[in-house]
């Protein structure tokens, strides 16, 4: 998990400093802080232990998700709403059901 909240926190910054350069007309030196955050999100982002990418992808979707609001209440200054809490409970449980779940013997797809 602490690779995840890493790879969340990397990946809001490097996606903010996008936004503050497009959307606020903010200096373009902040596609270095991009590029470096979006780096250190993808490498943290392989650090997570499960032997396939596409469930490490998924499971972090969940966790992005709450990390998204967290950043809109401690950034953007606007409180989730019960409808965001009730959102990313279920992402989060979707998350764990993705990282967690009991694997069988055979794949579903051959």
């Amino acid at each position: 998990m602490p690779w995840f909240i890493l790879a969340a926190i990397l990946e809001l910054v490097g996606c903010y400093a996008i936004w503050l350069w497009l959307r606020k007309q903010y200096s373009p030196a902040w596609i270095v802080i991009a590029s470096i955050a979006l780096l250190g999100f993808a490498a943290a982002l392989t650090r997570v232990s499960t032997p396939y990418a596409g469930r490490a992808f998924a499971a972090y979707a969940g966790v992005y998700l709450l990390g998204a609001l967290a950043w809109m209440w401690l950034i953007d200054r606007i409180q989730p709403d019960r409808w965001d809490i009730i959102g990313a409970c279920l992402s989060l449980a979707g998350a764990a059901i993705i990282l967690y779940g009991p694997r069988g013997s055979v794949p579903l797809v051959q």
